[in-house]
């Protein structure tokens, strides 16, 4: 049971991660986590190529480690999802991050809400794997029937409180994402 309730825990923090990632109109370097630059014939994510650092609430800072990566990293943010154009001085890359529209906040809200919906059913896929584990252990005769419907409702109780974490999360997220 415990192993099970852990992948549903590891599901609820990639969520969070996945969230991390999107843009509430404030300048976050963890927004940049999923950008990878290809750095002398291997991807790596921009972590491992530079220092991104946040001088204001609008601007990110990106500055390589070596110069001559800079016209990768802005290829690489301007090919991903971001909808951020680059500038550069030279040494290094300035986000500005302009003030979201009210079409593009919708966008994301649409955006959290699909991600909470696949972190449900990645949660429900546990559980199924879950309550087949009991059955075959039920049918092998390693546990009674009675235990087994136990462990069955322990796990229905475990995906519902799962469930409503995400749900709370979808929420708090989509109204930092809605306010202005």
């Amino acid at each position: 049971m415990e192993a099970y309730e852990e992948k549903m825990g590891k599901v609820i923090e990639s969520l969070v991660s996945d969230f991390g990632t999107i843009r509430a109109g404030r300048a976050n370097p963890r927004m940049l986590d999923k950008i990878k630059v290809d750095y002398y014939g291997s991807m790596t994510g921009l972590q491992g190529v530079a220092n991104i650092n946040v001088p204001d609430a609008k601007t990110l800072i990106i500055t390589p480690w070596d110069s001559k990566m800079v016209k990768d990293i802005e290829k690489a943010i301007n090919t991903s999802d971001l909808g951020l154009t680059p500038n550069n001085d030279g040494k290094s890359v300035i986000l500005n991050l302009p003030d979201l529209t009210e079409e593009r906040r919708k966008e994301l809200a649409k955006d959290i809400k699909k991600k909470g919906e696949e972190a449900k059913v990645r949660i429900r896929n546990v559980r199924r794997e879950a309550n087949d584990e009991v059955k075959k252990i039920t049918k092998s005769g390693e546990i009674s029937e009675d235990e087994g419907k136990d462990k069955e409702d322990a796990i229905q109780k475990a995906t519902d409180k799962y469930i409503k974490e995400i749900d709370s999360k979808v929420e708090t997220k989509t109204k930092e994402i809605m306010t202005v």
